[in-house]
């Protein structure tokens, strides 16, 4: 992977110049390769991870098991896409094993995504079934750890 790459994935704020001293290139080459990144469509977004729970931010997340039945001359991708269109999926995998598709999706509220998964969801024609499992508390997001350091010594045993 391109070096440019590699720092943008690791720290998407650090700015041309910043980059042009990192890579020993001049600040118009890294402009340059990102402005063709974003053209290729190499480079899709940038993003901010952000701790929701210090902005009191109440989200509900759940990662949904899809099991789907592959359309003739589509396989899984159409009704994939499908899926994916909706506001409430924030990711959406084709999978290996027990199932087909695994889908991240968030509401406002628990009864927001009970009624996506019951209402839009499960109803697709081709969705065989869905299993939901809650997010209670992320740990880590993107490579980054969402708390902070924890002492891990043990209080001493006394008899």
């Amino acid at each position: 992977m391109d070096p440019l790459l590699k720092l943008l994935r690791e720290n998407a704020s650090l700015k041309p110049p910043a980059l042009a001293s990192m890579l020993n290139v001049s600040e118009a080459e890294v402009t340059r390769k990102i402005k063709a990144y974003e053209a290729d469509n190499v480079i899709l977004g940038y993003r901010t991870i952000l701790n929701e729970e210090k902005l009191g931010v109440e989200m509900v997340r759940a990662v949904i098991e899809v099991k789907i039945t592959p359309e003739r001359g589509g396989g899984f991708d159409r009704l994939a896409e499908r899926i994916a269109k909706y506001n409430e999926v924030n990711s959406c995998y084709l999978m290996s094993g027990g199932y087909d598709l695994l889908v991240f999706v968030e509401g406002n509220n628990l009864r927001e995504v009970a009624t996506f998964v019951s209402e839009k969801l499960a109803t697709i024609q081709g969705v065989i079934s869905t299993a939901t499992h809650f997010m209670l508390k992320p740990y880590k997001e993107q490579g980054v750890l969402m708390g902070r350091e924890h002492n891990d010594e043990r209080l001493a045993v006394s008899p």
